[in-house]
């Protein structure tokens, strides 16, 4: 660790493939788990699409971060429908970055993509289009929907059994991954949060967006997740 700070690695795209108005959401989104990090008393490292081993040797934890579909071909599906919007250089380079902080058992913060990207290493699968497989949408940001944490999660110590979180999300976990957890779910039962069921590899993982959900007191029922990314650097700081 770096002046006593743990070095947070944060996956990101170079290429922006298929996305609208890439660039400037790429920034966006960038920083707003850097802030997140920073504030919770890490440092930020962000990852391009390359170095894959020198990220994983460098940095204390992964924060694997949101973004476009994760490739159906991962898990052994075609692509579903129009609505699946796929960028396959970036599904390749952090399967690969996920792996190498899994060998070398560092701790791992998955968000959205990242939360479905982790769970399809670790061999779960997902819902490529929950309007059209569940009939639910948890598509925009200005919804703020239920969520139930179970007893003895990272979440229900922080915040208790209910409150409401963010939602921008058309896929979903569908099937568990191996060695992980259901943490929370949805008021319609979709799995919105993980842990890792191994004491020796700390992964906490949500679909939700927290690091949208920091600094502020965002309604009555909505928590400010700086908490949450606090708790995360002192567990990486521990190890």
């Amino acid at each position: 660790m770096f002046n006593s700070k743990p070095l947070i690695a944060i996956s990101c795209s170079t290429n922006c493939a298929g996305l609208a108005d890439s660039p400037a959401r790429a920034v966006q989104n960038s920083l707003s788990y850097s802030n997140a990090i920073a504030a919770a008393g890490g440092i930020p490292v962000l990852c391009p699409e390359c170095s894959v081993t020198d990220y994983a040797e460098l940095c204390d934890a992964v924060l694997l971060s949101g973004g476009s579909d994760v490739s159906p071909s991962l898990y052994g599906e075609e692509v579903l429908n129009d609505s699946v919007m796929i960028d396959r250089a970036r599904d390749d380079y952090e399967m690969e970055l996920c792996r190498a902080f899994l060998d070398r058992k560092k701790p791992i913060l998955a968000i959205c993509r990242g939360f479905q990207l982790l769970n399809v290493c670790l061999g779960g699968n997902l819902y490529q289009d929950l309007l059209e497989q569940m009939g639910f949408i948890h598509g925009n940001f200005s919804i703020r929907h239920p969520f139930f944490a179970e007893p003895g999660s990272v979440l229900y110590e922080l915040y208790g059994e209910s409150f409401r979180v963010n939602s921008t999300h058309h896929q979903a976990v569908r099937e568990l991954g191996r060695g992980l957890r259901v943490t929370g779910r949805s008021i319609e039962g979709i799995i919105e949060s993980y842990e890792s069921d191994d004491p020796d590899q700390l992964i906490w993982g949500t679909q939700f967006h927290p690091e949208r959900l920091t600094g502020a007191q965002w309604d009555d029922r909505t928590p400010d997740f700086a908490d949450y990314f606090a708790a995360f650097v002192r567990e990486v700081a521990k190890r």
